[in-house]
């Protein structure tokens, strides 16, 4: 056990909470190899959610007949340009999520895209993408998408054409026209396309009196009423953190949660080099995050008393810098003086106020969407004090922040006027204002009052079922259009297959009532964009904008920010603002796997465990240890839960690190129209959610049901210590290796503990690889455990959605597993992550066992599977020390819909009953690169191969090549003195290495803890 290690209060790594307190329930998982009955077939009709997305029957066990179906193979008369069948290529795109572009590329095989990743000249991805971005290749096959426009009348559904909508939107509209707009309303997502803003500014000339609306259930409209008290300017703060050598979370979570998060996470895994200088992460937060779990010092606050802390860091930063300049900040320090004594840790404060003010212009201070804007603001002043302006923070104007023609209201403002009977005819671009509007508004009731309403939509989601028209929108992958990326770069947005059931986009709708007449999306786009793109040779230009995706050069300039310090002074002063809180606490986040709700009807999202507490297909009411001891509740306790007389039921999860008196939901679920996946899925949190506290609030009640409530975790699936740990206290500290940068500048060895062993004999001969000898490097210190590994590898590698009843009984198909550790006192743990696949080991267990050869090593030393041979007995995942092998109990691709059949990559098997399944290190790109490399007689080069999991990686934890090149990348990383291998006692030889993780705590901090005079 490492040093850092001993100073958590003695505790070394624990999984979960059952681990920690070594519950008889956890004993019996570590002694079942295959656990939750895997043997017993599960009642078919529980399954039906998974069921409708696999679109299977519910005979799943049996063996239908092996009959291949007769299909008729035709060649094409004339194959189009550039196209060779079978051979894939690559276009670039846009996805639009809250305005905000992530810029792609989208592989294309035959006609239809089956793979998404992050285009790497797109400045904020960087050749990244995120889990939510690559699991939208299935939301455009889902079968539950619209096919057809719906008119409800009178309570009577019923399915209508294009032409039956424009027949009535005709006259309707002309008479809308006539009156100038009067009555007319549109309520849309947000968005920074121009092709849209132009269209809107049509469509406003049209209808003068109209007024159209913007809503977005996780806006950021707290950071830019901060921006304007600061500064009087809607601003947007751009963070360079490489250069950034102290770094403040205040209730945020810009490694995860923030529009620019990839970015943010791949610079602030460059500034993490232990060799190098190595910068310092403090965060203040109430619920655990990803940007917590990397920090090198958590403080445990509960949202309500983040403003507070930011108020007594900034007073006693202007403290200091009013003594060197006296007078300069004088009604600055006056009015903050009085928050110099809030009741927190002294020495955190004292050291995180000395580390900010010896790093001038290489801090950065994040603030989270739901804090006040005076904690926006106060980010801002800081910035400029400490002089990070320009360096590490970039100002920029708020593109389309300013008011647009016609008015620019709220959703309050659009409430109030149809509760008046002022909106006629109400138009809906996107969007389910009826599932995720403020509890309070109950627009899906105001939706009644409304004459004539028409949604946009890709499914016939709460909203559309409210409406009397809805019309089926264009898949981003289907339409064409442009945005914004976080910096203001223009971005493109391209189809790469025609819309599958005729949707328009939202530029071709807008454009559509603006004038009466149906235009394409190309020749808007390209129209709207005459101005922006090739002023001299516009198709020239506009041809290199599809062709890379962006405009380069096109970003937004960084701003001089003139601070306005009276207003700043007066909101300080202003003490009525601040919080006190008062009994439990609600806090309202963003769900890691479906935003906002929008991904509710996607599977692999639905499937894709959280970070921190591991669950998959549901939310929780996350609380306390030491709350939930105070009522009584244990994890899946159904809970009452009412807030200002509004009442829902959630079941409890007791997260570790959870701040005491706080409980926090997701939003995103308990959909009741999302498709035959999302429906019904946990807890819809949005019905205690209102305008007032769209955030957090105060005076929580909680109640106990007296019902249960069943979860589907992964974190304590798949135990790496069944084999030859169990009972040692430090079985988990020689999985994962971490120290603190001051041990490790030390001595480079320290961070491995026990992880060094005398070198050991084989029984097995050995063999030398002359050829190529792949393998792989993983860096524990830049791994945030993101998770968009696991699903860049899904979507790769065909891997099934079993479904939640199959993830319970611990038989999830993921390739890659996100183990979460923790350390230390359960109320205040450390964090960190271990990804785990197969390592394909030179001298491998699992072939020793396999009686039928199916698991075999190849030339190249790649441990293969051979699926054909497979007998399903299960003996390899046995003897698999590692728990990274995966058996299909069921055919859970039997009976897909055709749609659905799109996704598959077509260089991958598609895994049957009885077969076991695991990482092939991506054997189809290797053998791709192969090809290419052979066919232009040249050899591969160093990183020609990239798996999808280190392709997707935002901050290239994960490095990939050939061992037997002395200069690669992956051999250096194995040579590295932080290296070392998973389990290397057992001498199996994994070519999969891992590098120790490494903090960089404060030292008087560490001292502090070590004499016992912090106070927690």
């Amino acid at each position: 056990m490492s040093s850092l290690t001993d100073r958590r209060n003695g505790q070394g790594y624990w999984r979960s909470l059952a681990e920690h307190a070594d519950t008889p329930e956890f004993r019996e998982r570590c002694r079942d190899e295959f656990p939750g009955a895997a043997a017993e077939t599960p009642d078919p009709f529980s399954r039906r959610g998974f069921l409708k997305l696999m679109g299977a029957s519910v005979a799943l066990a049996g063996m239908a007949g092996c009959r291949w179906p007769r299909e008729n193979i035709v060649p094409h008369a004339h194959r189009p340009e550039g196209v060779v069948p079978g051979k894939a290529r690559r276009f670039a795109s846009t996805i639009e999520i809250g305005g905000v572009a992530q810029g792609l590329l989208v592989t294309s095989s035959d006609g239809r895209p089956i793979k998404i990743e992050g285009n790497p000249l797109h400045p904020v991805g960087g050749g990244a993408a995120d889990a939510m971005a690559q699991a939208s290749i299935l939301e455009l096959y889902d079968p539950d998408r619209s096919r057809h426009p719906v008119e409800i009348e009178s309570g009577v559904e019923a399915r209508r054409s294009m032409a039956d909508f424009e027949a009535w939107a005709a006259p309707h509209f002309a008479d809308l026209a006539a009156r100038e707009g009067a009555g007319l309303f549109v309520l849309s997502e947000a968005s920074s396309s121009l092709g849209l803003a132009e269209q809107r500014r049509r469509f406003l000339a049209a209808y003068p009196s109209a007024r159209w609306h913007v809503y977005e259930p996780l806006g950021r409209e707290n950071a830019l009423a901060g921006s304007r008290l600061a500064s009087g300017r809607a601003l947007r703060s751009r963070y360079e953190l490489a250069e950034a050598r102290v770094i403040l979370s205040l209730d945020a979570d810009p490694l995860a949660g923030h529009p620019a998060a990839i970015k943010h996470a791949r610079d602030f895994a460059q500034g993490r080099d232990p060799d190098g200088p190595m910068n310092r992460l403090y965060a203040v937060e109430g619920r655990y995050t990803l940007t917590g779990a990397m920090a090198d010092h958590r403080y445990v606050l509960p949202p309500s008393r983040v403003e507070a802390f930011a108020l007594s860091i900034a007073a006693k930063i202007v403290q200091a810098l009013e003594r060197r300049l006296p007078g300069e900040y004088s009604p600055l320090a006056a009015a903050l003086a009085p928050h110099r004594g809030h009741d927190f840790d002294a020495d955190l404060v004292e050291a995180l106020v000395s580390d900010l003010l010896h790093e001038p212009g290489r801090s950065a201070i994040f603030v989270g969407d739901g804090q006040p804007p005076r904690v926006h603001a106060l980010a801002l002043l800081l910035h400029k004090l400490l002089g990070d302006l320009g360096r590490t923070v970039l100002p920029c104007e708020e593109p389309g922040a300013e008011a647009a023609p016609g008015g620019e209201g709220s959703l309050q403002d659009l409430s109030a006027a149809m509760a008046a009977g002022r909106v006629e005819t109400l138009v809906i671009l996107g969007g389910n204002p009826a599932y995720d509007a403020p509890a309070a508004l109950d627009f899906e009731a105001l939706l009644a009052k409304v004459p004539g309403t028409v949604h946009l939509g890709l499914s016939r989601n709460e909203t559309s079922r409210a409406c009397r028209w809805h019309l089926p929108r264009a898949h981003y992958l289907e339409s064409w259009g442009d945005t914004l990326a976080w910096d203001g770069t223009l971005c493109a947005v391209q189809p790469l297959i025609e819309p599958l059931y005729g949707g328009r986009s939202a530029v071709e709708f807008v454009a559509f009532l603006a004038d009466g007449r149906a235009r394409g999306g190309h020749e808007l786009t390209r129209e709207a964009l005459a101005g922006r793109i090739g002023s001299v040779d516009f198709e020239r230009g506009w041809r290199r904008f599809l062709h890379d995706g962006v405009l380069a050069g096109s970003a937004l300039p960084t701003i001089d920010v003139a601070l306005d310090l009276p207003a700043l002074s007066a909101a300080i002063a202003d003490h009525s603002a601040l919080a006190t809180g008062g009994g439990l606490e609600l806090e309202f986040v963003r769900d890691a796997s479906v935003h906002d709700g929008r991904f509710a009807n996607n599977g692999w999202l639905q499937e894709l465990p959280d970070p921190l507490t591991k669950l998959t297909w549901d939310n929780a009411a996350l609380i306390a240890i030491e709350t939930a001891a105070e009522h009584g509740i244990d994890t899946g306790d159904l809970l009452h839960l009412e807030l200002d007389g509004r009442e829902m039921e959630a079941a409890a999860y007791l997260m570790p690190g959870q701040a005491p008196g706080l409980v926090t939901l997701t939003l995103g679920y308990g959909r009741r129209a999302s498709g035959g996946i999302g429906d019904g899925v946990g807890f819809d949190a949005y019905r205690l959610r209102t305008s007032a506290h769209p955030h957090f609030a105060s005076g929580l009640k909680i109640e106990k049901t007296g019902r249960r409530y069943e979860f589907a975790a992964t974190q304590d699936h798949h135990l790496i210590d069944r084999v030859g740990y169990e009972g040692r206290a430090d079985r988990l500290d020689e999985l994962l290796h971490e120290g603190s940068l001051a041990e490790y500048r030390r001595d480079p060895h320290s961070v491995h503990g026990h992880g060094h062993h005398p070198p050991l004999v084989s029984l097995w001969k050995e063999h030398a690889y002359e050829g190529h000898r792949w393998g792989m490097s993983i860096d524990l210190n830049t791994c945030i455990g993101c998770g968009a590994c696991a699903t860049a590898c899904q979507a790769e590698n065909n891997i099934p959605v079993v479904g939640k009843r199959e993830v319970a009984r611990g038989r999830e198909m993921s390739w890659i597993r996100l183990d979460r550790y923790f350390q230390g006192d359960p109320a205040e743990p450390e964090a960190a992550f271990q990804p785990v696949a197969c390592t394909h080991c030179e001298l491998a267990p699992c072939e020793q066992v396999c009686p039928v050869a199916a698991t075999t090593h190849s030339s190249e030393g790649l441990n293969d599977m051979v699926y054909n041979r497979c007998i399903g007995t299960r003996y390899c995942s046995n003897n698999c020390p590692y728990k990274v092998r995966r058996f299909n109990y069921f055919n859970y691709t039997k009976g897909v819909e055709e749609v659905e059949k799109l996704a598959y990559n077509p260089q991958v098997t598609v895994r049957s009953r009885g077969v076991m399944e695991k990482c092939s290190y991506c054997v189809q790109r290797i053998q791709t690169v192969k090809i290419q490399a052979k066919n232009e007689s040249r050899a591969i080069a160093d990183g020609e191969v990239v798996p999808a999991c280190a392709q997707t990686c935002p901050t290239r934890a994960i490095t990939f090549g050939d061992l037997n090149d002395e200069s690669s990348a992956v051999r250096a990383s194995h040579g590295d003195g932080r290296s070392y291998a998973l389990l290397a006692e057992l001498n199996i030889k994994p070519r999969t290495a891992y590098l120790a993780r490494i903090r960089n705590p404060n030292p008087h901090l560490l001292e502090a803890d070590e004499h016992g005079h912090r106070d927690h």
